[in-house]
């Protein structure tokens, strides 16, 4: 048995905020892979000027990824995303028990690719609105190589704005099954064995 006053104790709690710290970073990866959807449907709607300090990141961050966000943040809870926490907060104890190997814990956790699977995820949940967005700019290249009289860029911007704005009306209601794959996956490292 370990006692506060026992210098093992430091060990053992740096072990379980790491444990702690390990899955808010996983949770907040997730949150950040369709953040990262949202900044690229921003960039190929035109967006991106419309940019603004965002403090939960301490970074810019355009409109369309702060709307993916914060549809994000109410689809957390409305999956009950918060106990799922919870219940690998719990599970986690068992999974990695209480030991003082913590690099042994972070070595099994691997984070690393589960930070390279939430980016390739985010690539994926935005390929729709990007392919509509780049093919809507490939038919006003051609219009413009037809009628050079026309004011493309007049004209473009508008075009591209109301396809991405159709586009995410049609794509946002869809972003559940994403979200919870990408929330069970990243879950699923703190509940193995």
């Amino acid at each position: 048995m370990i006692g506060f006053n026992d210098p093992l104790a430091l060990g053992l709690v740096i072990q379980q905020v790491g444990v702690g710290l390990a899955i808010g970073f996983a949770v907040r990866v997730v949150f950040s892979a369709v953040e990262l959807a949202g900044e690229v449907v921003g960039f190929q709607m035109g967006l991106n000027f419309a940019a603004f300090f965002d403090p939960t990141i301490g970074a810019q961050s355009s409109a369309v990824a702060r709307l993916f966000g914060q549809m994000t943040s109410l689809l957390f809870l409305a999956i009950n995303g918060h106990l799922m926490v919870l219940f690998a907060i719990t599970r986690s104890f068992k999974s990695f028990p209480v030991d003082q190997n913590f690099l042994e814990t972070l070595a099994h956790m691997k984070l690393q690719r589960l930070g390279a699977d939430l980016f390739a995820s985010a690539l994926w949940i935005s390929l729709p609105m990007v392919g509509m967005l780049m093919f809507a700019n490939l038919a006003l290249g051609i219009v413009s190589r037809i009628a050079p009289q026309m004011n493309i860029f007049a004209v473009g911007f508008p075009v591209t704005l109301v396809l991405g704005l159709i586009g995410i009306a049609v794509t946002l209601p869809m972003l559940d099954q994403p979200f919870m794959v990408l929330l069970e996956r990243s879950m699923d490292v703190f509940l193995s064995q």
